[in-house]
């Protein structure tokens, strides 16, 4: 069963990485063609909103809310329950998404003053930044929906369609970047408008797949059904559990606006490479094994769940590693080569990558936070991870006002990385406390396997790779000598690995899952 989850994990990961190429892509074409300015800052402010909201909804957080409900009707339960169920579910969810959809833009002023105080006391920012946040909020009615529609795809194993979905909103934007841009006004006001149309696209995306399945949501009221009730109930402690690390990075953009002008957009292109691994691994971990996690705590086969958790954190430990290391050593090259054209200056360059190391030393608790928290809301469990993540807050709020004065920007990086291992330290102990999850055997050895070749790779690439070198040559010459690094980097902790006796089995057999 171990290679069933592997595979399907292989299939969300690739999905995602179409995504995440696609992503960079539109980055760097904002980096070339808008640069790092006012109108830059203001409307990354103003996407903080959608965006937030589409990596709780679509990215795998919404779905902890329904996907043990839709397992349990599986396993339980008949397809004209299951439908009743969907119907119901997706009428009262759109209801409600409706609202505050219209509620955001309606107090879309306050909103902006929230999360980026900063702007008020530029007043043509703050008003740019009011606008397209009305733009790009109708984003959120749609982004809902879709992750609705993806809990119910990936409960019954489909998970090509929800991974491969986030690609539209990357193709729309790109086109709204070079199409659309020159066409305004105010051309950064096409970016929102791009946001608004893969909303739109999203959702047409989902319904084949829907249909195919026998599931498509027929919208009724039903906020009286007592296990919809229940799924609301659960729907914001289930986002939030699994989420904190986006509300900390709201927050480091709430601070970052009274910093130096172009922190918020520093601070923004770090987080997009760190984000790159986090939905590779993550995402596709947390996706697969949820319904597995639900299915086995549905059934009581106790032996499979602790599996899963080990399988899943096994993996975590793999390849979160070697992605931190890279991010670390190779911050200066990676930020070079994918923005630092025309507008995007040296010195923008330098201070992404400072926030880049910084957001880097917690990946392995951002990674490892999608999969714990999976023990917990697979049991419908969603008040720990949320008290948990509480707490986690509170030390990166600590951590930001500590930091933010020695570090400016990259100390407010820093904080929420402190706060992500914190927030994923507390989860694995309540569950290891609760003997919810134990280790397998062979973790030692596959600690000491892992701590080898990561030391290997990383002084192999602190002590040859020239970052100086990299503002002396083109962009051609830039991404063949990024890719050449870390190809090596691979090679080399792949090959330690393999002499340090580590083998598929002690990945898939021992797990026994």
């Amino acid at each position: 069963m171990s290679r069933q989850l592997l595979k399907s994990t292989v299939i969300v990961s690739s999905m995602t990485l179409i995504s995440r190429i696609l992503g960079f892509v539109r980055d760097m074409l904002i980096a070339r063609l808008f640069g790092v300015d006012v109108t830059t800052d203001a409307f990354f402010v103003a996407f903080k909103i959608p965006n937030f909201f589409r990596r709780l909804f679509a990215e795998g957080a919404f779905a902890h809310a329904f996907v043990p409900i839709i397992t349990d009707y599986r396993e339980q339960g008949t397809k004209t329950a299951l439908q009743l169920f969907v119907d119901r579910a997706s009428g009262t969810l759109a209801v409600f998404l409706f609202a505050l959809t219209v509620l955001g833009v309606l107090c879309a002023p306050v909103i902006i003053f929230i999360i980026a105080p900063g702007f008020a006391m530029q007043g043509t920012q703050f008003e740019l930044s009011v606008l397209l946040l009305k733009i790009c909020l109708p984003y959120l009615f749609f982004i809902g929906l879709v992750a609705f529609a993806g809990g119910i795809l990936n409960a019954h194993g489909r998970f090509v369609v929800p991974a491969l979905t986030p690609v539209f909103l990357n193709i729309c934007m790109i086109i709204a970047a070079v199409w659309w841009a020159p066409l305004m006004t105010q051309p950064v006001t096409a970016l929102a408008w791009g946001v608004f149309a893969a909303g739109v696209v999203q959702l047409l995306f989902q319904v084949p797949a829907l249909l195919q399945l026998g599931l498509f949501p027929r919208l009724k009221w039903g906020f009286a059904d007592p296990v919809v009730k229940k799924m609301l109930q659960q729907l914001v402690p289930a986002i939030f559990s699994v989420s904190v690390t986006q509300i900390n990075l709201l927050l480091d953009t709430l601070i970052a606006s009274f910093l130096a002008v172009g922190s918020v957009s520093w601070l923004y292109y770090s987080d997009r490479l760190v984000e790159f691994p986090v939905g590779i691994l993550g995402l596709a971990l947390g996706t697969v094994i949820l319904p597995r996690l639900a299915k086995s705590y549905a059934l009581q086969v106790q032996g499979a769940f602790a599996n899963t958790l080990d399988w899943g954190l096994r993996w975590v430990i793999l390849l979160g590693m070697p992605a931190t290391i890279g991010l670390v050593v190779l911050a200066e090259p990676m930020i070079s080569t994918l923005f630092q054209y025309k507008e995007f200056s040296l010195l923008d360059m330098q201070n992404s990558a400072l926030s880049l190391r910084a957001y880097a030393v917690g990946l392995l608790g951002y990674i490892a936070i999608k999969v714990l928290v999976s023990g917990f809301t697979s049991r419908q469990d969603m008040q720990t991870p949320v008290r948990y993540g509480l707490w986690s807050m509170g030390l990166s709020l600590a951590m930001n006002v500590v930091l933010v004065f020695p570090l400016a920007h990259a100390g407010l990086a820093l904080a929420t990385s402190l706060g992500a291992l914190f927030n994923a330290g507390l989860l694995l102990l309540k569950l290891y406390k609760d003997q919810v999850y134990r280790p397998m055997s062979g973790w030692g050895w596959f600690s000491v396997r892992v701590l080898l070749a990561s030391l290997a790779m990383f002084f192999a690439l602190y002590f040859w790779v020239d970052v100086n070198a990299w503002q002396h040559w083109q962009s051609a010459e830039r991404v063949m000598q990024l890719l050449k690094w870390i190809i090596i980097g691979l090679l080399i902790y792949s090959a330690t690995l393999l002499l340090s006796g580590l083998r598929w089995q002690h990945l898939s057999d021992d797990c026994r899952i």
